[in-house]
This record gives C-alpha cells, structure tokens and sequence, in this order.
C-alpha cells in the first residue's frame, strides 16, 4: 500500500513537500517513481529514484525544480517541490516497482493520488 500526503494549494514561485510511504518489508528493493495527471491530460513521468536512492531522473520540465529522495529506514519517498508553477497543478502520483524507469507500466503498485494546485 502506497499513501501520498503533503499536497495542498500554494501560490506560484512557492514550495511544497510531497510523501509518500510504502507499506512492505522490502521497501528497499523497490524504484520508486512520482507521476502526475493535470486537468484534461494525460498522466505524465515526473521522477524516478532507483532502489538504493543512489541514481535519479526528472522529466525536462521540472528539472532544476524538483528533488525526489528516499529514506529506507522510514519506508518513505518524497519529492520536493520548489519554484512551482501555475502548471504544476496535477495530481500526483506515487508509484512502486523493480527495474521501473519513466514508463507508468513499469511501476506494480499506486497510491490514491494527492492533490498539487499552484494559483499565479
């Protein structure tokens, strides 16, 4: 089980900290990957993090912006979110899987979603 917490309403140029902690005895073993779906669009990638929190890779448009890191001993995944944009705005995801990269189907296991909306 994955649950995302930390989104809310922030204004533009603003910051906010996304969780997300994985419920399984081998948290360690698994890449562990953030997504997000904006109104009317697809789900995109925004960032992965491999198994050992040793190796990251971020979608062009946050780059520079966001920072995904780990902590194995809290079974939790974060993404730091800094200079957000109106276009930030989505529902992000938190997603869990072995061997994952930027693909969603790579990833075996979902969280609910927690909501993200920037106002300019």
């Amino acid at each position: 089980q994955l649950v995302e917490s930390g989104g809310g309403l922030v204004q533009a140029g603003g910051s906010l900290r996304l969780s997300c902690r994985v419920s399984t005895q081998t948290f360690s073993s698994y890449d562990l990957g953030w997504f997000r779906r904006a109104p009317g669009k697809e789900r995109e990638f925004v960032a992965t993090i491999n198994w050992s929190g040793g190796s990251t890779y971020y979608t062009d448009s946050v780059k520079g912006r966001f920072t995904v890191f780990r902590d194995n001993r809290k079974d939790t995944v974060y993404l730091q979110m800094d200079s957000l944009l109106p276009e930030d705005t989505a529902i992000y995801y938190c997603a869990a899987g072995v061997g994952a990269t930027t693909r969603a189907s790579d990833y075996d296991y979902w969280g609910q979603g927690t909501q993200v909306t920037v106002s300019s």
